[in-house]
C-alpha cells in the first residue's frame, strides 16, 4: 500500500486507524473520509480529510482519482443493534457503500478491506471454536449485510480481480471512541462506570460469552491482512481473528481486582440479548494464524488494566 482512503474514519475503529495508518505510511499518505460530525479531536488539523458519503460511488471515485489512491479501508456500517432498529438504513449503508468501493476499486485498480463480524454467524453456526468455514445464517440485518460482504468481495476477487481481504472482527473495547451501538457494547461501558465510581447496569445476562478483541489488536490485524502475501491467502473473505472470550461476570470480576466496591448489575435488553444468542461464544483464528501470522498481544487481565489507566487521565481531563 503506498496511498490509503479511509471511509468511514471517524467511526470507532475507523478514528485510531487512521492514526495507525498514518504512524505507519506517513501522514500525507493516508486520507481520512468523513460524512458528518462528531468529529475526534484535532481530525481536520492531523492529516488530509475529504467529505464522503459512502452511499455515493462518484465521491469514493474523485476521492480516489485526485489522491491517486491504491487501497481502499471501508469502515462504512451501521451497528448491529441499531441497524436492528432501521433495518433499511442497515442494509442501504452496509451493502451500497460496499458496492460502491468494489466498482471503484475495479476501475481504478485498487485493493479493498472491509470489515465482517461475528454478526456474519448465526443460531444454526457452532458455538464454541466456531470454524473458520461453516455454516452462516445470520438472523440480524448487520449480519446478513456482512454475510453479502464476504461473497459479494470474494466475487470481486474471482471475477475481476480485486484484491478483496477481510477479517470477522469480534467485538471491540476501545479506550479512544464511545460505543456506537453495538451489542458488545456494554464491554466498554463498563470500564468508563468503574473508573468513575458508577455502578454499571448490564444490559446482558451473566453467561452470555462473546468474542472481544482490544482495539489495538484490531488494528493490527486490519493492517497485517493488507500486507499479507497474497500468495499464503487461501482464504480472503473472511477471516476470523479472536484474542479472548468472556460473559458479563468475567469481566466484572477482573475490573474488580483494580476497584473492589465496583457495583454491576442487570437490566437484560431484550433485543441485544437475542443478538448476542445468535452469536458464537468463541471463534477459531488457526487459518488466520497459520495464512499470515495472526498472533494478538492482549488477554482480558492485560486489556482491562491498560483500559483503566488510559481512562483514568482521559477522565480527569475531559471528565
Amino acid at each position: 500500500m503506498k496511498k490509503i482512503l479511509i471511509v468511514g474514519s471517524t467511526g470507532q475503529i475507523g478514528s485510531e486507524l487512521g492514526i495507525k495508518l498514518r504512524s505507519i505510511y506517513g501522514v500525507d499518505n493516508v486520507v481520512c473520509g468523513y460524512y458528518k460530525p462528531p468529529f475526534p479531536e484535532n481530525f481536520f488539523e492531523l492529516g488530509p480529510t475529504v467529505e464522503i458519503d459512502a452511499t455515493d460511488a462518484q465521491q469514493i471515485a474523485d476521492a480516489v482519482k485526485t489522491h491517486k489512491i491504491d487501497a481502499i479501508y471501508n469502515l462504512a456500517a451501521i451497528l448491529s443493534a441499531t441497524a436492528e432498529k432501521n433495518p433499511k438504513l442497515g442494509w442501504d449503508v452496509g451493502m451500497n457503500s460496499l458496492i460502491n468501493c468494489l466498482d471503484v476499486a475495479k476501475e481504478h485498480e485498487c485493493a479493498v478491506f472491509t470489515p465482517s463480524s461475528i454478526g456474519a454467524f448465526g443460531p444454526t453456526t457452532p458455538k464454541d471454536k466456531t470454524p473458520q468455514d461453516t455454516v452462516q445464517r445470520p438472523t440480524t440485518i448487520y449480519g446478513i449485510t456482512k454475510v453479502t460482504g464476504e461473497l459479494i468481495s470474494d466475487y470481486y476477487f474471482r471475477r475481476w480481480g480485486v484484491d478483496t481481504r477481510s477479517v470477522r472482527f469480534p467485538g471491540i473495547i476501545s479506550n479512544l471512541t464511545m460505543p456506537g451501538g453495538g451489542t458488545t457494547d456494554y464491554a466498554v461501558e463498563i470500564f468508563y462506570n468503574a473508573v468513575k465510581g458508577e455502578n454499571f447496569v448490564c444490559p446482558v445476562k451473566a453467561g452470555t460469552y462473546m468474542d472481544m478483541m482490544y482495539m489495538p489488536d484490531a488494528l493490527d490485524a486490519a493492517v497485517q491482512i493488507m500486507e499479507a502475501d497474497p500468495s499464503k491467502l487461501i482464504h480472503r473473505n473472511s477471516f476470523n481473528i479472536a484474542s479472548m472470550s468472556f460473559d458479563p461476570e468475567m469481566i466484572y470480576q477482573a475490573i474488580k481486582k483494580h476497584y473492589p466496591d465496583f457495583v454491576m448489575e442487570y437490566d437484560v435488553d431484550p433485543l441485544k440479548q437475542a443478538i448476542a444468542d445468535s452469536w458464537p461464544n468463541s471463534l477459531d483464528d488457526t487459518c488466520a494464524r497459520e495464512e499470515w501470522g495472526w498472533n494478538p498481544k492482549y488477554d482480558l487481565d492485560k486489556m482491562t488494566a491498560d483500559m483503566i489507566e488510559v481512562l483514568k487521565h482521559k477522565i480527569k481531563k475531559y471528565g
